[in-house]
């Protein structure tokens, strides 16, 4: 077993756990060819739904990255740990960690690049690498690797005419997307700008496609792919308006492939429900981790697979400047919106957001009035208190059904489902960011990591010397390194480290939206 100084992480023998390889992407929505788009052209991402399985219902918790990506690293729902508001600086709870600690404390080489935006400082242990050269390539030789290369170019601003041309030059005349034959939502006027932000989306998925298989490419030329499980998976629904930042199914499904040669048939197709925050608990699952108590995802493949859920949830808080609480619910069929603050409109203003063309298109021909039918759904003036879509029928989430007759035992179901898990993870949600903030950050002032302890804390020694670390900060985890340049490697403290050589100790401690301790160091002279 590894003991770190949050605890007993794991067990097992590294050399016997596969590689895993995370391709992920930004504001993207299953608009792929492999899920019947067919405007969509991503052959790469197509042929590796056909050499894996592609899940239908992949949901993000948010539909923005931060808080999104919070729930994916920490295996936690964001309204749970005070990570939900959009680009706030959270202080999760001390037994709170990012899961991919328990994979280096297992033996894992883990790397990212470059993106993480989790709603607090990625601490030093989180990463053997993190940043634009990090690669599996790094690794020492032999040891199991977990690699995540985050792929931007589908990001809400690639949209923008303005940073579309260069987004997408590595696509062929013959890739891109004729703005003419584009068939936008019904919830959009079907106008030329409307059509042309349309196009440019799908041709920033095409350039996409293009860099995820330039990833596999390289799994295969270095010989790793019949042993590397990759994943495929979007932070959350498209970039444009009622997808980013809403609960609908725009904002909130994903796609999601995964290929595991030897285990998953070829093109399977699932319709588990899956969260996005369930992704870190499998990791552990396949690699034959425990998966902590507390984390609030499931597995959904290994031996520690749990039972498939029943529900996937889903929510909204403050996205930048504008404030807004909506809670979501979604089984195999239906869809549900809580709207807690629904004196407020949909179409409230938000800066980044109006700096896209469609959002323009809809805010001037709302002034004129010459919206139709579901465009104007955005703009009325007060959000129903509920909203209930039956997804088969109504996959663009346009006919509320919440007063409907005929749907009312759905909506005390879903209702009582809402309840039960805003009550189960203890909803921060209605606390004012004011008050949370207080209550994470007392005085405005960050806390501080305890400087690490080291013992014994240098000398001479005539054969190897066994060192071990401690910090007295609940929830710290420590990290340390013998190397002395500005980019050294460090390490995630597990058991005594053994010394066989004269050198410099470094030791750092951190705790999840703590500021870092001091660093500590020791001499040894070995010999």
């Amino acid at each position: 077993m590894l003991a770190t100084a949050g605890g007993i992480l794991a067990r097992g023998d590294p050399a016997a756990r596969p590689n895993i390889l995370w391709i992920t992407c930004e504001d993207t929505s299953p608009d792929l060819g492999c899920y019947g788009d067919s405007w969509a052209r991503t052959p790469n991402l197509d042929r590796l739904a056909s050499q894996g399985a592609r899940y239908t219902n992949a949901f993000s918790v948010y539909g923005v990255c931060a808080p999104s990506r919070s729930s994916i690293i920490t295996g936690m729902y964001p309204a749970s740990i005070g990570t939900h508001h959009m680009r706030s600086q959270g202080v999760p709870p001390p037994y709170v960690k990012c899961f991919t600690e328990y994979l280096r404390a297992a033996g894992y080489y883990c790397t990212n690049n470059s993106k993480t935006d989790y709603n607090f400082p990625a601490p030093l242990t989180a990463w053997d690498e993190s940043g634009n050269r990090a690669h599996w390539r790094k690794r020492p030789k032999d040891q199991p690797f977990f690699s995540v290369f985050n792929i931007t170019t589908t990001h809400e601003s690639q949209i923008w005419p303005a940073n579309n041309a260069k987004a997408t030059a590595i696509l062929a005349p013959e890739e891109r997307h004729d703005a003419a034959h584009a068939k936008v939502p019904p919830y959009y006027p079907d106008t030329p700008l409307t059509r042309c932000d349309w196009a440019n989306y799908y041709d920033l998925v095409t350039a996409m496609d293009k860099q995820a298989g330039g990833l596999l490419r390289q799994l295969e030329n270095d010989g790793l792919a019949e042993n590397t499980i990759v994943f495929f998976y979007g932070d959350h629904g498209r970039g444009l308006p009622r997808a980013k930042r809403w609960a609908y199914e725009a904002s909130l499904h994903v796609p999601l492939i995964v290929r595991r040669p030897g285990t998953i048939a070829p093109g399977a197709v699932t319709d588990r429900l899956v969260s996005l925050m369930d992704l870190g608990p499998t990791l552990l699952s396949i690699a034959g981790v425990e998966i902590p108590k507390y984390m609030q995802g499931r597995a959904f493949l290994g031996d520690r697979a749990a039972q498939p859920r029943k529900y996937v949830f889903g929510a909204r808080d403050r996205m930048d400047e504008a404030y807004d609480l909506i809670r979501a619910a979604r089984d195999g069929r239906f869809h549900y919106i809580r709207n807690l603050q629904s004196c407020k409109p949909y179409a409230q203003y938000i800066d980044y957001m109006e700096t896209g063309q469609t959002m323009k298109e809809m805010r001037r021909l709302n002034k004129a009035s010459q919206l139709q039918g579901p465009q104007r759904l955005f703009f009325v003036p007060e959000k129903a208190p509920e909203e209930l879509y039956d997804i088969p029928s109504d996959p663009h989430c346009i006919h509320n059904l919440a007063a409907a007759p005929a749907h009312q035992n759905t909506l005390k179901r879903m209702r009582a489902a809402v309840d039960e898990w805003m009550s189960e993870i203890k909803d921060l949600g209605s606390v004012p960011e004011d008050q949370l903030k207080e209550r994470m950050r007392p005085g405005g002032k960050w806390s501080v990591t305890a400087a690490p302890k080291i013992t014994p804390d240098g000398g001479s020694f005539a054969a190897p010397v066994a060192v071990r670390l401690a910090c007295p900060t609940e929830g710290s985890s420590i990290a340390w390194t013998t190397e002395q340049s500005e980019g050294s490697r460090w390490n995630l403290y597990g058991r005594e480290i053994a010394l066989d050589r004269t050198a410099t100790l470094r030791v750092k401690a951190c705790r999840l939206g703590w500021e870092d301790s001091p660093e500590v160091r020791a001499e040894f002279k070995i010999g």
